[in-house]
């Protein structure tokens, strides 16, 4: 009867540690779960405020392009520094424009495999132009004797359109230097909170009009063509680059909402389930702690 009470008192032991275990476990998925829900719905005020301002600058960037394309197509492009298509691009520039914190899901990952991915295919010199820290940082552990030449991650801390048009300059100077043959953007496009659509898209040169129909009426010009292609030209690059950007903005907002949203839902469902295996193992010490008062009755009457 002695023995059959130590193994009784030492199942109790074990069972009460593994509650205990548990009660932890739902703790601190119980805290994580508050977290991520928390920064579900910071997410989703800022993804509000992103979006409405890249839908408030397709229209705009798009009427630009228009009105570009339709001062262009009559003109000799050729001789724009801008328009310059090299002979033999053997010299790239990608901007990867990513965010500067993760929990995003894969949107920080996707953009570094299209960098990998273009690096690949690619015979020429690659170098990278960063703007936020994440995919700079990722890029860098797996393609460490990639040229990273720059990072620009405070950008983000007060997105405006003045401070992303002296990151072009910059851009547009190191292409009227001839350091690099093209420059491409590699940025999400924002679809929705739960798509973003991984672009590659050209920079400098620019694209000539693809359509010469396009220059569509007789207008007269003030000042004259050449003059508004001047200065239509680093605007629309500036405006290029700042949709990007927005975009981007959007995508990681709504990237780390649904991520947190599925954290949050994934927690929820743990929990239930340690729940329910605490309830098991506290109904099993509840029959053990019977099973040992019987026993010790018995004991004590034998």
């Amino acid at each position: 009867m002695g023995f059959r009470l130590l193994l009784v008192q030492r199942i109790f032991t074990r069972i009460m540690a593994n509650l205990k275990e548990l009660r932890n476990r739902i703790t601190s998925i119980s805290s994580t779960m508050q977290i991520t829900s928390a920064m579900k719905m910071v997410s989703a005020a800022k993804l509000k405020k992103a979006q409405d301002a890249i839908t408030q600058m397709r229209p705009y960037s798009a009427k630009l392009e228009e009105i570009l394309v339709n001062v262009s197509a009559t003109l000799d492009t050729s001789e724009q520094v801008y328009a310059r298509q090299p002979e033999e691009t053997r010299k790239v520039l990608l901007v990867m424009v990513s965010s500067n914190r993760g929990l995003c899901g894969a949107f920080n990952a996707n953009i570094v495999k299209k960098v990998q991915a273009f690096n690949k295919d690619f015979k020429g010199q690659v170098d990278v132009y960063s703007v936020g820290k994440k995919a700079h940082e990722i890029l860098g552990k797996r393609l460490p004797d990639l040229d990273r030449i720059e990072q620009q991650g405070g950008i983000f801390d007060a997105l405006t359109f003045s401070g992303v048009a002296e990151i072009a300059e910059d851009l547009m100077e190191r292409f009227r230097s001839g350091q690099y043959d093209k420059i491409q953007l590699v940025y999400n496009q924002f679809q929705n909170a739960a798509v973003q659509h991984v672009q590659l898209e050209p920079f400098l040169p620019i694209r000539p009009p693809q359509n010469l129909d396009q220059a569509a009426g007789d207008y007269i010009y003030e000042p004259h063509k050449e003059d508004m292609l001047e200065e239509l030209i680093p605007k629309s690059l500036k405006t290029q680059l700042f949709k990007a950007i927005l975009d981007s903005n959007a995508s990681e907002h709504g990237a780390r909402m649904t991520a947190m949203h599925q954290a949050t839902d994934n927690a929820q469902n743990l929990k239930r389930d340690l729940s329910l295996e605490y309830n098991k193992a506290r109904q099993a010490a509840i029959t053990n702690e019977i099973l040992e008062i019987v026993s010790g009755a018995d004991a004590l009457s034998g």
